[in-house]
């Protein structure tokens, strides 16, 4: 068995004011030339399929069209929700798209069941949970503990009553302990949307979506595929690419990772203006066409640099500074990495500042739990 592991289109999104519909539109025709190429049996799709919850009228046909080019290549589709999708218009029509072959997940009612697909080796069992938090998963077992992320994902898993001799694969969107996330997701509240990867022991290989850096967590299969273009300049050393997963008889997978090479790519480039404008750096590249991070040295502003550097570089989409004067501002303000820090971080600083001691260990907790449920509200 033979399966594509996708996750986190984002269809629609955009990136520093610049629409991707068109890159996203080009990186998925290169999926489906490595669908014809690879011949899988089946294509998973491990959630955040478009950018926000009422996604625009553009990235609904994109992926509807997506999907048509798939239903004609005589496979099977999985599909799930992520946090940044709404499950119902996910779930929208799944019973009806069934026949074709493309599973969507309904919303999660507290039961999943398994999609089973066979080859010479037997029946593989495919479970497909959709993002979801303990707020959910309390409502439909509202007998049992559940506090943390780990805990409802752990009383979801339990509640699929795996038979563990059997080859199982589960699609899920969560944020695994020990993943390294990039400045194009959502900060965690404090670390609790953490999930343990030995939740997900019983099997064989787990497709996550919810991360945008490829890698595994703890195992090899256990895994993100990554998203298939680059969403912010922390990925711009990134390699993206399709994640091939062949499964042969219980215990034997192995991994395959074809590359995605994107219509434009996004790249940081540093130096004075007369340095960057030079013809000779720039002629024999893709930067006029690229995404472009510049960053001056000069120490000077230059007039008008962002318009000037766009008849070089038409899709710069940051332009900053770094000289004397810059450095100096950010010593004196302290704000590095604010981006990376969660509300829960920001707020123990904020408090040891006010008074001159850290939160105990029972107002931490407090803390955490109304950010938690702010945030589930």
């Amino acid at each position: 068995m033979k399966l594509i592991h996708l996750s986190d289109l984002h269809l629609g999104k955009r990136v520093n004011e610049f629409s991707m519909l068109e890159d996203q539109q080009f990186i998925l025709t290169k999926i489906i030339n490595i669908i014809d190429e690879q011949k899988p049996d089946g294509v998973i799709i491990a959630g955040d399929v478009y950018d926000k919850s009422v996604p625009s009228a553009e990235a609904v046909e994109l992926f509807d069209d997506f999907l048509v080019r798939l239903s004609k290549r005589d496979l099977k589709v999985f599909v799930i929700s992520g946090n940044h999708d709404s499950a119902e218009r996910i779930a929208f029509g799944g019973r009806l798209m069934n026949k074709s072959g493309i599973y969507m997940s309904p919303v999660y009612n507290g039961k999943v069941e398994p999609i089973a697909i066979n080859d010479e080796w037997g029946e593989i069992n495919v479970y497909m949970l959709p993002f979801v938090k303990p707020t959910n998963v309390r409502r439909y077992y509202p007998e049992s503990e559940i506090v943390t992320y780990t805990d409802a994902v752990k009383t979801a898993v339990d509640g699929m009553n795996i038979d563990a001799s059997k080859r199982n694969i589960l699609v899920t969107h969560q944020f695994v302990t020990g993943a390294l996330r990039t400045e194009s997701e959502d900060i965690s509240v404090g670390g609790t949307d953490n999930v343990d990867a030995s939740v997900f022991a019983d099997f064989d290989y787990v497709a996550l979506g919810h991360i945008h850096r490829s890698q595994s967590c703890t195992s090899n299969f256990i895994r993100y595929s990554g998203t298939p273009l680059k969403y912010s300049f922390s990925e711009a050393g990134d390699n993206k690419s399709v994640t091939v997963v062949t499964i042969k008889a219980k215990g034997d997978i192995a991994l395959d990772f074809i590359p995605l090479t994107p219509k434009r790519d996004m790249v940081e480039i540093k130096g004075s203006y007369e340095e960057l404008t030079l013809k000779s750096f720039w002629e024999n590249t893709t930067y006029n066409e690229d995404y472009m991070h510049i960053t001056l040295t000069d120490e000077e502003d230059v007039p008008d640099a962002l318009a000037r550097l766009r008849v070089i570089y038409k899709n710069i989409m940051k332009l900053d500074y770094d000289n004397k004067r810059t450095r100096t501002i950010n010593q004196i303000n302290g704000a590095e990495n604010v981006k990376e820090k969660s509300p829960f971080e920001h707020f123990s600083e904020f408090y040891e500042l006010q008074n001159g001691q850290p939160l105990s260990n029972e107002q931490s907790e407090l803390v955490k739990s109304i950010i938690e449920q702010i945030w589930e509200d």
